[in-house]
């Protein structure tokens, strides 16, 4: 069954070639193009294309359908095309006439956008809530270790002191900035494009305002025709937030791979989460902290995918659009799944509190004996080079004492005005404001 289709029969392997993936991938779709309905039916009986009666035999119908999804209980039959053709299919079949009249007033194409910006929106609290949980646990462990030194590298060599505290704390205030890119999503995704049909409106009087509002999205999309334009950049726009996120993971595990390797020896993590070699007993193998890595930089690659696959596009929906599904479908799982095994890690981490006691870290301290002598009166160049010369004849003897004490640096680690910037703009998302929207929706 086709939404659009007459009396003509498909070519099966047309069929096959241009329904694709989307049976799988729209099951993802199913409970916001429910709820996408129940606002559109809402409006149609408002402006006077459907009978109270009518609304409410459809309204209870769509919310039993919605409970189906949810439990699981819902599929997309093999001989159906996509969701929004499975649901008004059952419709028809259990309330009759009236569900043939739910898709008056828009277009697939509309309604496709909207589960599409319903289901971003979805996706992008469920990265933030975790995003949240990771960025407490680096504050967490960056106040708790603020007093142990490590060494800080510059070229992979080594180069002056620095701690787990920064360490931890930088990775919290990295996602602090990730969480802004996000945002910026949210706010492109949260627009209404319900309304713009084809893309070109529609001649009954919709009332676009009323889904706006019944759908808790922050405003519409106001032309009809970049509604249909923003599909696309809108899933560009996402892409970046996640890819943006995706970078911080990486670095972070790659930092772990290094730090707990024999040769540094900075941390460690228990055997339960690492794994070993087939004929090398010693190996302990940071393999999450690897695949971590990996699919983040996988994800990096996202908004280049997308930009390739929609750049000179023309105005107007064309089918290359489906296929952005396949890939920033899958990036939600993968990022989500990275961003909770980061989570494990850094519960199960362990640091080793004695590093610089090692002599191969004494010239991590040249620049705070320079330091020393400036603040003695010597001129900045004369004390540079008299160290200098000091580390050559090999007379250079360190002082492992560090005070600095200016905002964001060892003694003064700033995560108090990290947090508030962090909870300033989580807050700004407002995710309790939509979901009381879509609760009344389905109640």
């Amino acid at each position: 069954m086709k939404l659009w289709q007459k009396n003509t029969t498909v070519n099966q392997a047309v069929d096959a070639f241009t329904v694709g993936q989307d049976r799988i991938l729209d099951l993802n779709l199913a409970p916001f193009d429910v709820l996408g309905s129940l606002a559109h039916t809402q409006m149609l009986q408002h402006i006077g294309l459907l009978t109270e009666e009518e609304l409410a035999l459809i309204q209870n119908e769509l919310k039993v359908i919605y409970q189906e999804i949810i439990q699981g209980k819902f599929q997309i039959e093999e001989e159906v095309e996509d969701i929004h053709s499975q649901i008004e299919l059952l419709l028809t079949r259990r309330i009759g006439e009236a569900g043939k009249k739910i898709h008056a007033g828009r277009s697939r194409n509309d309604q496709v956008l909207v589960d599409l910006k319903l289901y971003f929106r979805h996706e992008i609290e469920a990265v933030v809530q975790l995003v949240k949980s990771v960025f407490e646990t680096f504050q967490r462990l960056s106040n708790q270790h603020k007093a142990v030194l490590m060494p800080g590298y510059t070229h992979l060599q080594i180069a002056m002191p620095s701690s787990f505290g920064l360490w931890f704390g930088a990775y919290a205030e990295s996602l602090v900035d990730d969480l802004e890119l996000m945002l910026a999503a949210w706010k492109v995704v949260n627009k209404n494009p319900l309304g713009s049909a084809a893309g070109y409106g529609s001649s009954f009087p919709l009332d676009r305002q009323m889904t706006t509002d019944l759908l808790g999205f922050q405003s519409m999309n106001y032309n009809v025709v970049y509604a249909q334009m923003g599909r696309g950049k809108s899933e560009r726009i996402l892409a970046q937030g996640l890819s943006s996120i995706a970078a911080t993971l990486a670095k972070w595990a790659m930092d772990c791979c290094l730090y707990m390797g024999q040769n540094y020896k900075f941390i460690g993590f228990p055997d339960h989460l690492t794994t070993g070699s087939s004929i090398m007993p010693h190996k302990k193998n940071p393999d999450v902290l690897e695949l971590i890595r990996s699919r983040c930089n996988k994800i990096q690659a996202l908004p280049n995918e997308i930009a390739l696959m929609t750049t000179n596009l023309p105005a107007g929906y064309h089918r290359d659009l489906q296929l952005l599904k396949e890939n920033l479908f899958p990036a939600f799982t993968s990022l989500k799944e990275c961003l909770e095994m980061t989570q494990l890690m850094l519960e199960n981490i362990a640091i080793n509190s004695d590093i610089l006691s090692d002599s191969k870290y004494d010239y991590l301290f040249s620049v705070e004996v320079v330091n020393q002598l400036v603040l003695n009166g010597t001129p900045f160049r004369e004390a540079y080079k008299t160290i200098g010369l000091a580390i050559e004849d090999g007379q250079y003897q360190p002082t492992k004492e560090v005070e600095h004490t200016h905002q964001g640096s060892i003694g003064n680690l700033m995560n108090e005005e990290i947090k508030v910037v962090f909870d300033a703009v989580y807050q700004t998302f407002g995710f309790d404001q939509v979901k009381n929207k879509l609760v009344r929706l389905v109640l």
